[in-house]
């Protein structure tokens, strides 16, 4: 009974946002109070829930999603992702053109939203493909395979980070195994997959695309851009903060070092707000003081950033209130009793239930948020490396993105792609990072 209720909550959300076109945080609001109801939660208690699950989500991810939204509008505005991958583009030559773009791409996504990022690089890459006459498809499915794998896989992007902080894993083992299974997820659903696709849909490749919708574009002179040294080290910043970190206590574990004030500072640097805040005020020195920009137009970038993801951050909120009832309403241990006793690791589980879900709803992070309330009361009863857990579940709600999804609109109209070719090409290349990403997944689980 209360999988239907689930099952009739999510079908309500999938009409409330598709048929009425209502907002999709209003929507989660509105099913979240419906199925809170149908589970029989006491009236007094519904409303503190959800204003749990609101804050406990908001209150973790606020922090690192806003600093980190402040830190990719510093790097693009100044031009440093310009930089980054125009220089890889003429270091890598015509011949690896697709390597280029992927490997600008994944660094450039670490740093920028997917959204964001797909914005910002999509004319480049079709000033690129102009230029060297190459067709857009053959640098775009690289370039969103990274920027794809970037926001499924890699704090500081929401889905990851907010799912740490559910299953409290540690985020620095989030990002550390996630780099370790991004590289050679993105390479199969990128440069490969691209050689597929060619073979599939082979008219798609001909297509000239439209850009029109994005407006006017700011494009720097090469010249007057951050040096791509210092544009790089800006934007991995934080990555190279909270790797140190983890690496640092890894070793530490592993070899029985006893606790000192010194390693208790490296993990203060090392924890994703503290660094996400020193390499936001560091790029306010890199990306504008050091290059004579003032304060005030620095500023001016950091406030269009918050601005432009408030909505973005209503909706996870609408997420976590949706995964408290989840939780609260009993839901979550019905299915850890249902699942007692299996021999089905946690880690498929979790992949299982957000690709189902990521089918059913379209958005990832609400996927993966909803899969948190199934999945917490299961990993309780095991000692799983929660850090795996949470990147599986990354990966479930990449899968299959189809028409509930923002992101399929946006390649088919960018790329002037047809139903079916995007079909032929984003659908499959999200299934691929998904699928790929849980078999390399669970081949990690064996050594760590």
């Amino acid at each position: 009974m209360p999988l239907l209720i689930v099952g009739i909550g999510i079908l309500a959300l999938l009409v409330l946002i598709m048929g009425l076109k209502l907002n999709t945080f209003v929507s989660l609001i509105i099913v979240s109070f419906g199925v809170a109801l149908a589970l029989g939660m006491p009236l007094d208690t519904i409303v503190k829930t959800i204003e749990a699950g609101l804050g406990g989500t908001l209150g973790h991810l606020a922090l690192i999603f806003g600093l980190g939204a402040m830190l990719g509008k510093l790097i693009a505005d100044a031009g440093g992702a310009q930089r980054i991958a125009m220089t890889l583009v003429n270091k890598f030559g015509v011949k690896n053109i697709q390597w280029a773009v992927v490997a600008a791409s994944f660094i450039i996504g670490i740093a920028l939203f997917f959204e964001v990022g797909l914005v910002l690089l999509i004319p480049i890459v079709f000033a690129i493909a102009r230029q060297l006459r190459v067709s857009i498809l053959y640098l775009g499915i690289p370039m969103t395979a990274a920027l794809s794998v970037t926001h499924g896989f890699l704090p500081p992007h929401p889905g990851p980070t907010v799912i740490a902080g559910e299953f409290g894993a540690d985020i620095g083992q989030v990002l550390l195994y996630g780099i370790i299974i991004s590289i050679p997820t993105v390479l199969l659903a990128g440069p490969v997959f691209t050689k597929i696709a060619k073979k599939i849909v082979p008219d798609s490749f001909t297509k000239t695309g439209s850009i029109a919708s994005l407006g006017e574009q700011k494009t720097f002179k090469l010249e007057d851009t951050p040096g791509f040294g210092i544009s790089v080290f800006t934007a991995l910043l934080p990555v190279i903060l909270m790797s140190i970190a983890t690496i640092i206590t890894l070793v530490q574990n592993t070899a029985g070092v006893a606790d000192n004030s010194f390693l208790a500072a490296i993990r203060f640097i090392g924890e994703a707000g503290t660094a996400m805040l020193i390499s936001l005020l560091f790029a306010v020195y890199s990306m504008g003081l050091a290059r004579k920009i003032p304060m005030k137009q620095v500023m001016d970038s950091c406030t269009t950033a918050i601005t432009q993801i408030g909505m973005m951050l209503l909706i996870i909120g609408g997420g976590g209130a949706f995964k408290q009832v989840l939780i609260d309403g009993g839901v979550g241990t019905y299915v850890a009793d249902l699942f007692e006793g299996t021999s089905m690791s946690p880690i498929l589980l979790a992949w299982v239930i957000a690709a189902i879900l990521r089918i059913s709803l379209g958005s990832a992070t609400v996927a993966a948020l909803t899969t948190a309330g199934l999945v917490i009361p299961i990993l309780g009863t095991t000692d799983v490396n929660l850090a795996l857990v949470v990147l599986a579940t990354g990966a479930g709600s990449l899968i299959a993105s189809h028409v509930n999804d923002a992101g399929f609109w946006m390649f088919k109209e960018y790329f002037g792609l047809s139903m079916k070719e995007t079909f032929a090409t984003w659908t499959l290349l999200e299934t691929i990072i998904s699928v790929a990403g849980l078999l390399f997944i669970l081949l990690l689980s064996m050594f760590v």
